[in-house]
């Protein structure tokens, strides 16, 4: 007897805090002609891959923006640490089998690194994995030694060893290693989802300040999905003048 597994059903939740300490107000930022965030929701609905793309905000203009536009948004109430725990809230209640987190300040989110995500969630029969994020290969120097990068290894199979904002791993002895920098993208059983609020901080979680090895420190396996494409985050004012120019 042939048995047909059912889809998988994913949708896309985009975290949309207003503040933020190096780039106030960036998601509202002109990007040729139209805010950052608005750019961010179009890419993502635009890939296809989702059933339903929602952005999730603390702040009326971005609700109203949204709104206006057709699309789907959710008002947070509350404070919450990091993105993960503001969609995680808004999740209760939607009904998905995989959560995609792309954040707000990515409107050059790429297609295929999304699709590759998702892609190891049907190849995973067995339900081993809990969550799934991108890294890509760096090699400049300052990049590699710098805390705003968050490094990542991996085992042979590509799942987190750890993460860091030291580079790692040191190379004591070698200078042939690759680095790879994590790229903040998770893709969450929405079980995994769920959970992330209520699981403790641990200790290196609370030391690196990566929302990521609270999953690590639990005992969860997170597999890593290489990707060419850095694309452009905009963290700060800078980030937003090469977003013009790369999308011109």
């Amino acid at each position: 007897m042939i048995v047909h597994s059912t889809p998988l059903k994913s949708i896309a939740m985009i975290p949309a805090r207003y503040a933020a300490s190096r780039f106030p107000a960036k998601l509202m930022q002109d990007l040729m002609g139209k805010p950052v965030i608005l750019r961010t929701y179009e890419a993502v609905v635009a890939t296809q891959l989702f059933s339903e793309v929602y952005v999730v905000t603390d702040h009326p203009k971005i609700y109203e923006l949204i709104e206006k536009q057709g699309g789907k948004v959710i008002m947070s109430e509350g404070y919450y640490e990091c993105g993960s725990d503001r969609i995680a809230a808004a999740a209760h209640h939607l009904e998905a089998d995989i959560i995609v987190n792309v954040q707000g300040d990515e409107p050059f989110i790429d297609p295929q690194s999304l699709s590759s995500l998702l892609a190891v969630f049907t190849a995973d029969a067995s339900q081993e994995i809990s969550l799934a994020s991108l890294m890509y290969p760096i090699t400049d120097p300052l990049e590699i030694e710098s805390p705003n990068a968050v490094k990542v290894i991996v085992d042979k199979y590509s799942n987190a060893l750890y993460f860091s904002r030291a580079p790692i791993p040191f190379p004591r002895d070698r200078t042939d290693l690759t680095y790879y920098r994590h790229k903040g993208v998770y893709a969450f059983r929405k079980a995994a989802l769920i959970d992330f609020p209520n699981m403790p901080m641990g200790p290196l979680e609370k030391a690196e300040k990566i929302e990521a090895i609270r999953y690590l420190e639990q005992g969860y396996k997170i597999k890593m999905v290489p990707t060419a494409e850095a694309g452009i985050g905009i963290d700060v004012p800078e980030d937003l003048e090469k977003a013009r120019a790369a999308w011109k």
